[in-house]
């Protein structure tokens, strides 16, 4: 992305899905790679891969939601590739959590990975960034972050959560010449989106996505939602009464 030594670019959930094809497209800019993910296979065959094609990766296993471990984990990353430069903060967790069958299990679960990951990520790398006063910190948000929807309370919650923690984040590390982009992704074909139920408008595939999101990760938008159309409906949704936007959420949930 820019001239000069080779940048580290930091991907959670790297082993799948967006996070894979962020990774993919990265690398063919010619940042390296550092890879987190729960489970290691997605991330030994995406290793593989790059280093057939001559491209720089490694990764480690780690739970977002394990402080401790990421930050060791990020350290040892660290050591072998050098500073992070790029943080994207993107693992994550898409439990159907419905009002009707409510299971405080996984409200928790969702909020634990969604929310405390991503703040979890950014303490993994941040003080390193403060630092050399610079750096850029991304966070995969959705666009389920704009309202609540039903039977996806807690995914929504967290989202939201998401989005108030990099905004309050954007005005402190600014002076630090650190850059924050919230990115909101509508439907996204990957594992994490086949378990939940609902109208899956505009769907696209995770390769298609990840390119958007380069894009907006390139121009270093503070905050970029897409697809444009269904962003903006959504958006329309939270000036409507209330009483009109829940009769339309609704009629859409029963389409």
């Amino acid at each position: 992305m820019t001239a000069g030594k080779t940048r580290l670019a930091l991907i959670t959930g790297a082993g799948s899905g967006i996070g894979r094809e962020l990774a993919r497209l990265l690398a063919a800019e010619g940042m390296a790679i550092a890879g987190i993910d729960k489970k290691p296979e997605g991330l030994a065959e995406l290793a593989d891969e790059m280093q057939q094609q001559n491209r720089t990766m490694a990764w480690e296993v780690a739970d977002v939601t394990d402080a401790s471990t990421l930050r060791q984990k990020v350290g040892a990353l660290e050591e072998r590739l050098g500073s992070v430069d790029l943080l994207i903060a993107n693992a994550g967790v898409g439990l159907e959590t419905s009002a009707l069958c409510l299971q405080p299990e996984d409200v928790t679960a969702v909020l634990q990975v969604n929310l405390l990951g991503v703040a979890h990520s950014i303490a993994a790398v941040l003080p390193g960034m403060l630092k050399r006063r610079c750096g850029h910190i991304v966070g995969i948000s959705s666009l389920a972050s704009f309202r609540g929807v039903p039977r996806m309370l807690a995914y929504c919650a967290s989202k939201s959560g998401v989005n108030a923690f990099l905004e309050g984040l954007r005005v402190e590390v600014k002076p630090y010449k650190i850059a924050v982009t919230i990115i909101c992704p509508g439907w996204v074909k990957t594992p994490m989106t086949a378990n939940i139920r609902g109208p899956r408008l505009n769907m696209m595939e995770a390769d298609a996505a990840a390119k958007i999101i380069v894009g907006a990760i390139r121009r270093r938008e503070t905050f970029f939602a897409f697809p444009r159309s269904l962003a903006w409906r959504l958006r329309l949704l939270r000036w409507l009464p209330s009483s009109i936007s829940d009769w339309l959420i609704a009629k859409m949930d029963r389409s």
